[in-house]
């Protein structure tokens, strides 16, 4: 469902239920502009904030590189492909997601920070029902993490056939 207020010449209100993303437009495809633009100033903030995170512990570096290319993918091909050909993505999001390629002490820091992340609610707020979910959560976490990291990919896996 689409709504759209007015057509005249002052910038006017778009909302698309689907994008759920509120712009101003003033031409047939400004609203695409004005998604391009909101996209590329995502994608940095979270570029931003994702090399910020390989300093600081507790902001998460490969989520918000994900969100990166999720963002330039959509708006731009010339930093989506820059992205993707960096050592930061080749580090932190080839290596460790796609590959599975991570070190032991990569898994200790993981977790470390997984830890102390889940941790901080359970310190500030003293309550018995929250620090229980977040003990569970955490131990899900553990879980599904190792048995992801120890799966190997699909094409290490298959066994040539013999004729």
């Amino acid at each position: 469902m689409e709504l759209y207020v007015g057509k005249t010449e002052q910038p006017q209100l778009w909302y698309n239920d689907d994008s759920l993303i509120f712009t101003l437009f003033n031409e047939s495809d400004g609203h695409i502009r004005m998604k391009k633009f909101l996209y590329i100033s995502l994608g940095s903030f979270t570029f931003g904030l994702g090399t910020l995170g390989i300093f600081l512990p507790i902001l998460p570096t490969t989520v918000f590189y994900l969100l990166t290319a999720f963002f330039w993918m959509r708006s731009s091909e010339k930093l989506y492909t820059r992205f993707i050909n960096s050592s930061y993505y080749q580090k932190y999001i080839q290596e460790s997601i796609v590959e599975k390629k991570i070190t032991p002490l990569g898994r200790v820091k993981l977790f470390t920070t997984l830890f102390i992340i889940f941790a901080i609610p359970c310190l500030i707020v003293r309550n018995p029902f929250m620090t229980m979910t977040l003990s569970f959560v955490y131990v899900v976490h553990l879980i599904a993490l190792n048995l992801y990291f120890n799966k190997k990919n699909g094409k290490e896996t298959e066994k040539p056939e013999r004729s």
